[in-house]
């Protein structure tokens, strides 16, 4: 036995010397073993061969069998790491001439700029629902070069849509709407993807969906929907964008408790009470507010992506468009709060 190790220690301190990788000398350890056992099984009784290399291939199949374990766990913990580890920005080639032009109003703007421009176009950013806040979201995403945009909307584009849901059309009627706002964006901007997502958001997806993405948006215009997202959102660390609307007003913030703000749930600990926050579909909606909220909740994305001015983070804005009055208000976190915790730093430093 002491010759097949003192084989094995020759090769491995040859391939050492000869810079060759870990597991190519392990590779060729296991193969002198599998000679060894070959030659136990082989060769008969007594023979030199058999002796010098222990007389039975029992102890060399279960050290074997020990190596190729250890070598298993081994790349399985490699490839648990690799999952885990978190995944580097997508890097984009540099602007060509058409994508200079077409954002060049951007570049001009000293808050962007051309690096500005570059981070948008390595940004994700998964807007959630494809209706009248989804709609000028994807567009003004699209139109600002947001590089890669995932929607999700489980719905179909109806007649009674059109009023107000502009990424939509006519001729698309009866279409999922995830695959309607394709068609738009594409053909706003082709230097964009977009991912369309044609089912519904639920507590088995979200975490896994929510993880691929910088920035979530809400333009949902359901409670449970909203606080789904809100606790997945916190949960993940990930910024959110949520606008809501009704009649003729409309709300937005930015709620991104990792970063010591309040999150919606900080805000709307109880969904109201029936009756008191109707949704479009019960109470109306002017045509154009769902083009002035979900412009400001696009406008929020690109600050936060380009680090641009200052967000509504650990603020809303409040539009009533029929008296033509906005105004904000600044939100608090809440201790205790189920989905954040409500501990931290408020904005400014000052406890919340």
């Amino acid at each position: 036995m002491g010759l097949v190790f003192a084989l094995a220690a020759a090769i491995w301190v040859a391939g050492w010397l000869m810079n060759a990788p870990v597991r190519a000398r392990m590779l060729m350890i296991g193969i002198l073993i599998a000679g060894v056992i070959l030659a136990q099984l082989v060769l008969p009784q007594g023979n030199g061969l058999r002796i010098a290399t222990g007389g039975s291939a029992a102890g060399w199949v279960v050290l074997l069998g020990l190596g190729l374990l250890g070598l298993g766990y081994g790349g399985l913990l490699r490839g648990l790491r690799r999952r885990a580890a978190p995944t580097a920005p997508e890097q984009r080639a540099a602007l060509g001439a058409t994508e200079l032009d077409r954002y060049s109003r951007h570049i001009m703007l000293r808050e962007i700029g051309g690096p500005g421009q570059r981070r948008l176009g390595e940004a994700r950013v998964l807007v959630i629902g494809a209706g009248g806040l989804g709609s000028p979201v994807l567009l003004y995403l699209a139109a600002a070069g947001v590089g890669t945009i995932g929607v999700i909307d489980d719905d179909v584009v109806e007649n009674s849509n059109l009023q107000r849901q502009i990424v939509h059309s006519d001729s698309r009627i009866g279409m999922p709407k995830v695959f309607s706002a394709q068609i738009a964006v594409e053909a706003l901007n082709p230097f964009i993807t977009l991912r369309p997502y044609h089912r519904r958001l639920t507590e088995d997806i979200a975490a896994e969906l929510f993880a691929d993405y910088d920035v979530i948006i809400d333009g949902t215009d359901n409670f449970d929907t909203r606080y789904l997202v809100n606790r997945v959102a916190a949960r993940l660390g990930k910024p959110l964008i949520a606008g809501a609307m009704s009649q003729w007003e409309g709300q937005v913030s930015l709620y991104d408790p990792a970063h010591g703000t309040p999150c919606f749930e900080c805000v709307f600990p109880t969904r109201p009470a029936p009756g008191l926050a109707p949704s479009c579909a019960e109470a109306g909606v002017v045509a154009p507010l769902p083009g002035v909220v979900g412009a400001i909740m696009a406008t929020e994305a690109v600050k936060h992506l380009t680090g641009a001015g200052e967000t509504l983070a650990g603020r809303m804005l409040i539009h009533d468009a029929l008296y033509g009055e906005t105004r904000s208000i600044t939100l608090r976190r809440r201790p205790g709060c189920a989905a954040c915790g409500g501990k931290g730093l408020a904005p400014g430093g000052a406890n919340a």
